[in-house]
């Protein structure tokens, strides 16, 4: 069930995503993150975790993150709904009487918590994957997000320990009974997993690819490639196909998504490693420059900053062809700026961190 409104509150003054009709991506995105932030409450709340570690998982998640993910996630989410069930302002006249109910229909709108489940999951999954990459055995930074990270913040057993519970926790909230949210629906429960586990093991493998690549005196863009396909593409691609399962996507739709998600995540890396060396610390949250100090193989180094920028413009010019194809087939005047999907993808092309 989806709720048609066009902007209402629950008795408590939030607004959830899906109660939101895309009107600007600075609204639809803030609303996201208020929704995120809730629910990341709500998990620590239900989790129960010792301190200093329930210190430290609340730290790394509430940070200045840009959580693209979960961002992936509601986006698709809400580009699939309004392409199979267009919203109508024909319930407008009855405005009041909705917003008095809408705290008990969204307790029975399975469709939408299970997306807000996936959105957890994979921030949580990444999050994790940030506090590990940045311990000393790894990257060794001290930065992340704007502030120090949490070997720093904490001590190096308890940021370790943060990123393992994560991880556990990046599964266990899709099935979990956690309060304000509606029973999980095993169905989509199930093809969630299938979709989210593997490409978590992906993730993984391409971090260990990564690092061998480093002992390497050079390597080819189609070996680095494959890398960033795993490290950083896995989980975009998880993010969006999950969101357009929880919104009943077709299979049609499941493979436009996931060769957007495939364009995008590699456009997402290359963007990246132009930024590392054409943007400040500051600017960035994190280490300017750490690629090159840690002698990195990037996209950079292969191809020059120019050649660079113009291979992500062409991913992410491939990553929106991909699903403009099908939202046409399925919606009207499609274009970035009324459907969310697109205008992530046009956010994150501007994006300057």
């Amino acid at each position: 069930m989806t709720v048609s409104l066009t902007s209402s509150a629950t008795s408590s003054g939030f607004t959830p995503f899906n109660a939101v009709s895309f009107q600007s991506t600075e609204q639809f995105h803030g609303a996201v993150r208020a929704q995120l932030a809730q629910d990341i409450e709500v998990l620590f709340a239900y989790a129960k975790l010792p301190s200093p570690l329930v210190d430290a998982c609340r730290y790394v998640m509430t940070g200045q993150g840009k959580l693209v993910r979960p961002l992936m996630v509601a986006s698709a989410f809400a580009s699939i709904n309004s392409g199979s069930s267009k919203r109508t302002d024909e319930h407008n006249d009855d405005i009041d009487t909705l917003n008095a109910d809408l705290d008990s229909l969204l307790e029975n709108d399975s469709d939408y918590d299970m997306s807000r489940r996936a959105a957890l999951a994979v921030e949580l999954l990444h999050t994790y994957s940030l506090v590990h990459d940045d311990l000393p055995c790894m990257d060794d930074d001290e930065l992340r997000r704007g502030q120090p990270t949490a070997h720093i913040a904490f001590d190096e057993a308890t940021a370790l320990l943060a990123g393992d519970v994560l991880q556990t926790l990046a599964f266990e909230v899709l099935t979990a009974e956690m309060p304000s949210f509606a029973p999980f629906d095993a169905d989509i429960a199930s093809q969630l997993l299938a979709i989210f586990a593997p490409r978590a093991r992906r993730m993984v493998s391409g971090q260990m690819l990564d690092l061998n690549a480093e002992a390497s005196a050079s390597i080819a863009q189609a070996d680095l490639e494959a890398i960033h396909r795993d490290k950083t593409g896995a989980l975009i691609e998880a993010a969006m196909l999950m969101g357009g399962v929880c919104a009943g996507a077709t299979a049609p739709q499941r493979m436009a998504l996931e060769e957007c998600a495939q364009h995008i995540g590699l456009a997402f890396q290359v963007q990246d490693d132009v930024l590392d060396v054409t943007m400040t610390t500051d600017a960035l949250g994190k280490p300017a420059g750490s690629d090159e100090k840690l002698d990195k193989s990037t996209y950079v180094k292969l191809m020059g900053v120019d050649d660079a920028t113009s291979y992500a413009q062409t991913l992410f010019n491939d990553g929106r062809a991909a699903i403009s194809r099908e939202l046409s087939d399925n919606q009207d005047n499609i274009d970035k700026n009324n459907d969310a999907l697109l205008a992530l993808i046009e956010w994150l092309w501007s994006r300057k961190k």
